[in-house]
C-alpha cells in the first residue's frame, strides 16, 4: 500500500481546553492543519485559543459539547463537517482523574471516570470511522496514561479506564488496518499540566526520585509525539502504545 499524503488535514482534538490538548491543537494548526478545538465547560481556554489563532492566522475553530453523550458527539461532528470537512485525524485527548481509596470510590465517580476517559473516545471514534472507511485513510490517536499500563494506587477507576482505552486501540487497529486507517495510543508519564496541580511538592519530589530523567514531561513534548504519530513518517505504525514517561516505566 502506498503512503497516504495529506494536505490541510482536518484534525479534531477533544479535551483541547486541557494542558496537553491545548498545546496539541495549536501545534497541529501551526503546522498547517485545519483544527477543530473541542471543549465542554472551559470557555476561557476556548476564547484564548480563538484569539491566538486569529492573531497568527491559524485555521482553528472551537466546538462545545459534552462528549459523554453520543447525541452531542453527532451534533459536533456534523458542525465540523459543515465548517471544515470530514475529520481525518481524530485525537482523543479528553481526560478526567481524581484520587480515592478503592473502597471509597462512589458509583458516581466510577461512572464519570469511565464516561470521560473511555465512553467519549468510543463515541468519537465510532462517529469518525464511516468517512475514514469510505476514504480508506485516517488516523485515530488515543491518549492513555502510564497508569493504564501498570496501574496506579488511589486511581483504580482512572487506571481501569485508561487500560480499556489501550485495549480499544489494539482491537481497532486490527479491524481498521486493512482499510488504511491507523490507530495508535500515547501513554504519557507525569506531565506538567493543570490536571496535576492537585499534587503537592512532596508528591512531585517523590515521583521525580523514581524517574530516571529526573523531571516532568511537557505538554509540548506530547503534542510533538501526537503529530509524529499522525504523520507519514509513522505510516507503518498501528496498534502501538508509545509511552513518553522519563523512564519511570521501562
Amino acid at each position: 500500500m502506498e503512503k497516504i499524503i495529506y494536505k490541510e488535514r482536518v484534525v479534531l482534538v477533544t479535551g483541547a481546553s486541557g494542558g496537553i490538548g491545548f498545546e496539541t491543537a495549536l501545534f497541529f494548526a501551526q503546522n498547517g492543519d485545519k483544527v477543530a478545538f473541542h471543549y465542554n465547560q472551559n470557555v476561557k481556554m476556548a476564547e484564548k485559543a480563538t484569539a491566538m489563532a486569529n492573531e497568527k492566522g491559524l485555521n482553528l475553530r472551537c466546538y462545545q459539547g459534552d462528549l459523554t453523550k453520543s447525541e452531542a458527539v453527532n451534533l459536533m461532528f456534523s458542525a465540523i463537517e459543515k465548517d471544515l470537512g470530514p475529520v481525518e485525524i481524530l485525537i482523543n485527548g479528553l481526560g478526567y482523574s481524581e484520587q480515592n481509596l478503592f473502597q471509597e470510590i462512589s458509583d458516581e465517580a466510577w461512572q464519570k471516570t469511565m464516561a470521560v476517559n473511555l465512553d467519549a473516545s468510543f463515541y468519537t471514534a465510532r462517529r469518525a470511522t464511516p468517512h475514514m472507511l469510505d476514504a480508506r485513510r485516517g488516523v485515530i490517536l488515543n491518549l492513555s496514561s502510564i497508569w493504564g499500563m501498570v496501574g496506579g494506587a488511589m486511581e483504580v477507576h482512572y487506571s481501569t479506564a485508561k487500560a480499556a482505552l489501550i485495549g480499544m486501540t489494539k482491537a481497532l487497529a486490527k479491524e481498521l488496518g486493512p482499510s488504511g486507517i491507523r490507530v495508535n495510543c500515547l501513554a504519557p508519564g507525569w506531565i506538567e499540566t493543570p490536571m496535576n496541580d492537585c499534587h503537592d511538592e512532596d508528591a512531585i519530589s517523590e515521583f521525580l526520585t523514581d524517574t530516571p530523567l529526573g523531571r516532568l514531561g511537557s505538554a509540548q513534548e506530547i503534542a510533538s509525539w501526537l503529530y509524529f504519530l499522525s504523520s507519514n513518517e509513522a505510516s507503518f505504525m498501528t496498534g502501538q502504545v508509545i509511552s513518553p514517561n522519563g523512564g519511570v516505566v521501562i
